[in-house]
């Protein structure tokens, strides 16, 4: 539900925005000096941020350990990027039970439960998080950058960073889980791998017989088939 609400806000500030809407609701608030708007407008964008949100961790940390204990663990879990990695991880929990529910096919998702340090080539993680993160997150930033750029707000460069700051976290988080949690993924020579292999994968041809981890042609149309049974 949180998903196809942002989506609907999203492409409905995106028609208002071309059709000339906005700019006149902009002119008619600033005419009448609407001052609780812009108020509730700033409650908002705080309240996206996250900070209200991380409020009840606060307290109960703070309450069985004291709240200085409490504000250090809170600063030390992001800089571990521990939302980054919430963020990915209800967006994959998120694809995986919308999906059999639209489409049907549900069926046990293995994820392991050991300590993971082996690296995942690009091409597996493109073919395991593909549909979950990078499609939809790139549909995202399109939307974000052209209410960027034709919105009402891309004359004060301040309100337009601050209202769908989660938006913009949202879309980083998710693109760039994948790489920045996969052990060695920034060694130069796991990258050299990481792309022969990429170009190997995308290049080959399908058919009978061939799997979706040795072609793309094959892996897409094992994407695509539910899509024939569903419409």
């Amino acid at each position: 539900m949180v998903a196809i609400i942002l989506y609907v806000f999203l492409y409905g500030r995106l028609y208002l925005s071309p059709s000339g809407l906005e700019n006149s609701l902009v002119k008619y608030a600033r005419a009448r000096g609407d001052d609780p708007l812009k108020a509730a407008l700033a409650s908002q964008s705080l309240v996206q941020i996250g900070l209200l949100m991380a409020l009840p961790m606060v307290m109960e940390i703070g309450l069985e350990r004291g709240f200085r204990t409490a504000l250090s663990d809170i600063i030390i879990m992001q800089l571990q990027l521990c939302s980054v990695f919430f963020t990915f991880c209800l967006g994959t929990k998120t694809h995986y039970f919308g999906r059999p529910v639209l489409h049907g096919g549900a069926k046990y998702r293995a994820t392991g439960r050991g300590f993971v340090v082996r690296h995942e080539k690009f091409a597996e993680n493109y073919r395991l998080y593909s549909r979950t993160h990078v499609v939809n997150r790139l549909e995202l930033l399109t939307l974000l950058l052209v209410y960027g750029s034709y919105g009402s707000t891309s004359s004060d460069p301040n309100a337009y960073v601050l209202l769908p700051f989660s938006m913009w976290f949202l879309v980083v988080s998710r693109l760039f889980s994948p790489f920045i949690f996969n052990p060695s993924g920034f060694e130069w020579q796991k990258i050299v791998d990481d792309w022969d292999d990429w170009t190997k994968w995308i290049s080959s041809r399908g058919g009978i017989g061939v799997p979706g981890d040795k072609s793309w042609e094959s892996w897409w149309e094992e994407e695509q088939k539910r899509l024939k049974y569903t419409g």
